[in-house]
């Protein structure tokens, strides 16, 4: 990442910690589920990696598995965590609560598509997250990092929006894990995308966005 060196601002967009229902993969969404020990572990060893970028401002979702991921970082570096409920995960509706198994019995169809009834957008959901994250950087000095603690649906959503890709490319970027992060950095032409899905091996990812692949039947 040595180009945020030479000028530019950098935003880190941090996923969240492991909770119980990632472990369960039940749709969290809106629901304020905090995270369990392993995603303590997680946060804490992720914001010891992320303290050496030296972030100028920390912005966090305002549920609590974010805020409490974003503010191991905060203690480390001696930053405040500003929330922004704009950076929240994206709203489940009727599957808050629900496995991927259960969706899927019982909303086969919405499954496929992977809209929730009562649900958000993705649309929706990566216009408020590319304009939360443009509100937050337009308070950095050039050369400055913004680390911004999210969900993994809406830093995907958001991410695909702020790199102005075409809605039907958007899948081919793929989920990040928890605790990892993606790394984008301003230039003369808009932000291009630098690190993704990274601060970990590659593992499975289990979150509220779009499956990779549907359940096994029977």
């Amino acid at each position: 990442m040595s180009e945020g060196r030479h000028g530019g601002r950098r935003v880190v967009f941090w996923r969240h910690g492991q909770t119980l229902w990632n472990v369960e993969q039940r749709f969290q969404g809106h629901t304020d589920i905090h995270l369990d020990e392993t995603g303590i572990a997680q946060a804490d060893r992720a914001a010891s990696l992320l303290a050496s970028l030296r972030p100028s401002l920390i912005v966090s979702s305002h549920l609590r598995r974010a805020h409490d991921t974003a503010t191991a970082l905060g203690k480390l570096v001696g930053l405040d965590v500003m929330v922004d409920k704009d950076l929240r995960e994206r709203g489940g509706g009727e599957w808050e609560g629900l496995t991927r198994a259960e969706i899927a019995a019982g909303w086969p169809v919405e499954y496929a598509d992977w809209q929730a009834p009562g649900g958000e957008m993705v649309t929706d959901v990566a216009d408020r997250v590319a304009a939360a994250t443009r509100r937050w950087v337009d308070r950095l000095e050039d050369g400055g990092l913004l680390v911004i603690a999210s969900h993994g649906a809406a830093i995907r959503l958001g991410l695909a929006r702020l790199l102005g890709l075409p809605e039907e490319l958007w899948p081919a970027l793929g989920g990040v894990g928890n605790c990892s992060w993606s790394v984008i950095h301003e230039g003369r032409k808009g932000w291009r995308l630098v690190e993704h899905n990274a601060g970990t091996l590659p593992e499975p990812v289990n979150s509220d966005d779009r499956p990779e692949t549907p359940p096994a039947e029977g």
